[in-house]
């Protein structure tokens, strides 16, 4: 499930610190080769990969961009993306943030063959978030 955009959607932990999450989950985003991925494959909380035989290098989306999308969010607000690796063989991925982009990202960022890594956003300032592997 994306968190809601501008207005009128309810955001999971509205600036609540202590609330439950429970949701559903949409159909999954994809990925194959190397790529900057969209905000709707990072937002939408589960992105199934397939990199194939060579390694990739997945670059995460601007905060910018995520601003854009999510214009609720506030300082301290979080939400999560689960990478799995379906590729069997020397398919390692990379996760990058870009120069400049509003990504600091915090913890090893690649996700290893036939695995899954998870990846929490945290937004410090407009058009910037931490991202944290968890």
């Amino acid at each position: 499930m994306a968190i809601p955009s501008v207005g009128g959607g309810y955001q999971d932990t509205d600036g609540n610190q202590n609330e439950i999450t429970i949701g559903t989950q949409a159909a999954p985003q994809t990925a194959t080769v190397t790529a900057t991925l969209s905000v709707a494959q990072v937002t939408g909380g589960l992105l199934v990969a397939t990199p194939g035989a060579a390694t990739a290098a997945y670059t995460f989306p601007t905060g910018t961009l995520l601003d854009a999308q999510m214009g609720n969010m506030k300082v301290n607000s979080t939400f999560a993306l689960t990478i799995i690796n379906l590729t069997a063989a020397t398919g390692v991925i990379t996760m990058t943030a870009g120069a400049g982009t509003g990504i600091t990202l915090v913890g090893l960022a690649t996700v290893a063959l036939s695995s899954s890594a998870q990846f929490l956003f945290r937004k410090t300032a407009d058009a910037a978030y931490s991202v944290y592997r968890v």
